[in-house]
């Protein structure tokens, strides 16, 4: 009961036609008929048809483990054979993705299977991961104390695991703060927008300077 509806309707096809060939040949045998010869037939056919469909055969057998283990469901954003999307639909030989911009996309399931699968939705917590730069002139402390007021003021943040802020490196114009709250899944993306622009407001409110890139050129003027 607990299985997927397009692997119960292939299954029951798939069984019904074999216990249909195997009582033809019974029912042939039973008034006489010499069988062997048609089941090496139907064997020899089998056979030739499996090398001409290997890879659709291929495509089948993952469709099968897919919709059997079920590392993904419709509905999950996942990221297979390169490609990443939203699940419409798990077929016995596709499985058909949305991309964010809403571009169909079919992969062979024999590449989902054979490769990486990530499924962000997999879990039902994730950890958003932001990197903020602040100027070398810039107390390290106060930044920190007001993107924690930030962070945690937002009820969409779990209290557990605790939020994450700390320094991470020095880089070549700035000193880059780690910020790593805790959400729920569905919250990921509109968190990170929000958060994103209420942190570079307070640090503007505050006079704490988000740095740009910048190169200082000397000029020597040559004597001619």
């Amino acid at each position: 009961r607990e299985w997927d509806p397009s692997l119960v309707g292939f299954l029951s096809s798939l069984v019904y036609f074999f216990v249909m060939a195997f009582v033809v040949v019974a029912v042939l045998g039973s008034f006489g008929v010499q069988t062997a010869s048609i089941v090496a037939v139907l064997g020899a056919a089998s056979f030739a048809v499996g090398l001409a469909l290997q890879g659709s055969l291929a495509n089948f057998a993952a469709g099968v483990m897919i919709l059997l283990f079920r590392p993904f469901k419709v509905g999950d954003y996942v990221e297979v054979a390169g490609v990443a999307g939203s699940i419409k639909s798990i077929a016995i030989f596709s499985t058909t993705l949305a991309t964010p911009d809403n571009v169909r996309i079919e992969v062979p399931n024999g590449k989902i299977y054979g490769d990486i699968i990530k499924n962000y939705a997999g879990y039902d917590t994730r950890r958003l991961d932001m990197v903020i730069g602040i100027g070398y002139g810039d107390d390290m402390a106060k930044a920190i104390e007001l993107i924690r007021g930030v962070v945690e003021a937002d009820e969409r943040v779990l209290p557990d695991p605790a939020v994450t802020i700390a320094v991470a490196e020095l880089g070549d114009s700035s000193v880059n703060l780690i910020v790593r709250p805790w959400v729920k899944g569905s919250d990921y993306w509109p968190l990170k927008f929000d958060l994103t622009q209420r942190i570079k407001d307070t640090l503007d409110q505050n006079g704490i300077e988000i740095p740009f890139p910048q190169r200082v050129v000397t000029v020597v003027n040559a004597a001619s």
